[in-house]
């Protein structure tokens, strides 16, 4: 049930496909476009920390039903918006309820499931992330032709709802009984430096993105300092200062970013093969996300059994490595099967990599601060996704001019298949004990 109500952050993947019915809708530029993913990106991107740490506080249970019921509101909103500034206000509210909902779900899992079973249990919690992320674009695809975009909003707020009602017999774990509180400025600081890193990240390309950059330097700086006199830091202060955990959390960050050059990439190389229609490239597309469903439960289970989590994270590193090389031999005559096979290579080397990191992480922080550690892996997986937007398009416009289409596809995707393999060579230098 926990991960059907995250769903409904997981299912957003289905407004791209009605990109092009919202442009004729409000009579838009397609450049105009990008706002509805940066308002809501940017929203709830920015809150997962802060209100990880406040669930870690109150309880994990109360902000998740919250963001059931606020992110319900905020859909049916955006469906009925009935002008494009009204809609990015309420795609704001929509990424509000996100955070929400996001920034507990592991927490909730994991103590739901216990520390002998955690690792199976953010295994079936990954596999409903990939999965949500996989049925997206399918089902925004059948709903856009025959309801329009404001249904690619709409169908998730019965799915809200229900899991708000599946919920009402969940056991609530009791919030912390240590007095902790939630320090105010540390989340003010924490939620400017983000968006202001976050901005800059998007304008990498123009002159703003260095008095945001500035300006994000500043906040972190702001945010460090009041952390360390802080009673209640949000982030653990002798967490924050080992460089085996910063490691961490930049693998991860490297490990998406090139992960994410597939959806960037290859929706443009399946427009140039003749004979896929939109429903079929689609499908393809998706058989990477169908790589990490099948491979975070089995995971999982291996991290119980045979290997360790550090282990599991180099293997998945990887092999998204692996993967990436596939598709970098892609040519104009490439099959169908291989395509798919390379998607579905690189899919389990993000599914087991994701699962790997997040227990790595959940392990290293205390148990009481678990809203805190599943709010991490999450935002270092967006930032690895927004570098990926401005950094792997740039180097592949750039090829582009110069050798054409195919040839820079290849090229960026080889490009992409080093930092992997680079962030595998990191991990295997990790200590082995990064946490207290």
């Amino acid at each position: 049930m926990i991960g059907l109500g995250t769903a409904t952050a997981q299912l957003d993947t289905s407004v791209n496909i009605a990109f092009p019915a919202i442009t004729r809708g409000f009579d838009l530029a397609i450049s105009d476009i990008q706002w509805v993913v940066i308002c809501y990106v940017l929203t709830y991107a920015s809150l997962l920390l802060a209100l990880g740490r406040i669930g870690d506080t109150i309880g994990h249970a109360v902000v998740f039903r919250t963001g059931l019921i606020w992110s319900a509101v905020a859909l049916l909103l955006v469906g009925y918006a009935p002008s494009y500034g009204a809609m990015l206000l309420f795609r704001c509210l929509q990424g509000v309820g996100a955070a929400l909902v996001l920034s507990c779900g592991v927490a909730l899992v994991t103590s739901l499931y216990g520390e002998k079973r955690r690792s199976r249990a953010l295994g079936i919690y990954t596999m409903m992330m990939a999965l949500g992320l996989m049925l997206g674009p399918l089902l925004g695809g059948a709903l856009t032709a025959v309801w329009g975009w404001p249904a690619v909003f709409w169908f998730r707020i019965p799915i809200a709802i229900a899991a708000l009602l599946l919920l009402r017999g969940m056991p609530s774990p009791p919030p912390r009984q240590t007095g902790d509180g939630f320090d105010v400025w540390s989340g003010i600081a924490l939620i400017v430096g983000l968006v202001t890193m976050l901005l800059a990240l998007n304008r990498m390309r123009e002159f703003a993105a260095i008095p945001l950059g500035l300006f994000s330097v500043l906040s972190f700086a702001g945010f460090g300092f009041r952390q360390s006199r802080a009673e209640y830091p949000i982030i653990a202060t002798n967490v924050l200062k080992s460089p085996g955990f910063a490691l961490l959390n930049l693998v991860s960050v490297t490990a998406n970013l090139a992960a994410f050059s597939v959806w960037l990439l290859v929706p443009y190389y399946l427009t140039r093969i003749p004979g896929h229609t939109l429903a079929e490239s689609g499908a393809i597309l998706a058989a990477g996300a169908a790589g990490a469903v099948l491979a975070a439960p089995f995971g999982g289970r291996l991290i119980e059994r045979m290997i360790s989590a550090e282990r599991l994270a180099i293997a998945g590193a990887a092999v998204i490595g692996a993967g990436l090389l596939l598709l970098s031999a892609w040519t104009e005559q490439t099959s169908t099967a291989l395509q798919v096979a390379g998607l579905i290579v690189q899919g389990i080397g993000l599914g087991l990599f994701q699962l790997a990191y997040a227990d790595m992480v959940t392990a290293a922080l205390p148990i009481g601060d678990r809203g805190v550690a599943g709010s991490l892996t999450l935002l270092t997986r967006m930032l690895g996704t927004v570098t990926a937007a401005s950094v792997v398009l740039m180097i592949f416009e750039i090829l582009q001019i110069r050798h054409g289409f195919f040839a820079a596809f290849r090229q960026t995707f080889q490009l992409a298949a080093l930092l992997p393999f680079v962030s595998a060579g990191l991990l295997a230098l990790l200590p082995r004990k990064i946490a207290h």
